[in-house]
């Protein structure tokens, strides 16, 4: 049966209760739905890499247990330095945080002190938060769905403007060329990128704009270090911009924001070229795959897009498709709800391995 008929012929399908999660990965929500334990979910709610985390890292954590006895060097110089020769800058330009969301905050509490920030929709919720958090005035501008990011246009307002975006962005996966948001950084007063999903872009083909922090004191580049290492729970992530912003940074925040094992994960998996290889090259091989699939299955649309997931329109309502996959299959897929422009006829899958994938596809097809 196909997904319409499945749809159709089954009524009784309910709805997910309000108290839905705003983010993805929440298995035990999901495992309390399907009736089953967490870890029995296949969870393509959370775009994390399936391939990890790797061994590196592992031996970094089972390395570090024996210095959890030990407060971590506040300063974290060591995985500054390790962080810095990866980018080719110098560690003052680097600011570990205990995860992107922490830095993301301090990066809002800066524009919220403009007169407007201009936040590209739909957008990931945690940017609304924190900058509804310090007050800020916040301009949504839509992002068309159906076009490329570069043809994107946006404008400032007058007054001291910021622009908080993401690239590859969340949820669409498109991707902004370098070229587009240059001319950016000399309209607005503070442009801060959220680079969390760019490591899954081999060097020849990513946008990172890190190369022109040097020359923009008004660019912060935020990236994460849980996804592409598949690392969500140990919590890890570092700023990118001048120095001086990033000393005040470190006044607003608690002290020792990364703990040990975090931060001796972080100064060996940057150096993983191995690992790195591997997950461009499955990634290379698995989101067509998938997206071909998904493309072929009646009432659903995929959206192109560069990131380790895809943003999929359905003809039919996703809470029902949601619980439905939970239920039958312990599979869990990310509705749209907390992006507002998007409402309940979108979702997002991670991609997966083959295997994994394959299960999804024939799930969707009953």
């Amino acid at each position: 049966m196909h997904l319409s008929e499945s749809l159709r012929s089954n009524p009784a399908v309910t709805s997910i209760s309000d108290s839905r999660p705003s983010h993805g990965g929440n298995l035990v929500w999901a495992a309390t739905l399907a009736g089953c334990a967490p870890e029995q979910i296949l969870d393509f709610s959370a775009s994390i890499n399936p391939l990890g985390p790797p061994a590196s890292a592992i031996a970094a954590i089972q390395a570090g247990l024996a210095g959890l006895c030990a407060y971590p060097d506040p300063h974290y110089h060591n995985l500054k330095a390790a962080i810095a020769a990866f980018h080719g800058i110098s560690p003052e330009w680097v600011l570990p945080g205990n995860g992107a969301a922490e830095l993301l905050t301090w990066a809002c509490r800066e524009l919220a002190d403009l007169d407007t920030v201009v936040l590209p929709v739909p957008a990931f919720g945690d940017y609304t938060r924190a900058l509804q958090a310090f007050g800020a005035a916040i301009q949504p501008t839509q992002l068309p769905l159906d076009s490329q990011a570069n043809d994107f246009a946006v404008s400032s307002p007058s007054g001291q403007v910021g622009l908080l975006l993401n690239n590859p962005h969340n949820p669409t996966g498109q991707l902004f060329s370098r070229d587009a948001i240059l001319p950016w950084l000399e309209q607005f007063a503070l442009v801060v990128v959220d680079e969390a999903f760019m490591d899954f872009l081999p060097p020849t083909e990513d946008e990172s704009l890190i190369e022109w922090v040097k020359d923009f004191p008004n660019l912060v580049i935020v990236r994460s270090l849980t996804k592409f290492y598949s690392l969500p729970g140990l919590r890890l992530g570092y700023a990118i911009a001048h120095p001086e912003r990033l000393q005040r940074w470190q006044t607003w925040r608690d002290p020792w924001s990364v703990n040990a094992l975090a931060a001796a994960v972080g100064e060996v998996v940057l150096s993983d070229a191995s690992f790195q290889t591997q997950t461009w090259q499955w990634l290379g091989t698995a989101r067509p795959q998938l997206f071909s699939a998904l493309t072929e299955l009646p009432g659903l649309k995929p959206l192109p897009g560069v990131a380790n997931f895809l943003l999929v329109e359905s003809e039919h309502s996703v809470p029902e498709l949601q619980a439905r996959l939970l239920k039958q299959h312990q599979i869990l897929i990310r509705d749209c709800l907390s992006f507002a422009e998007l409402g309940d006829r979108y979702f997002r899958v991670a991609i997966r391995t083959e295997a994994e994938n394959q299960r999804l596809i024939t799930a969707l097809n009953h």
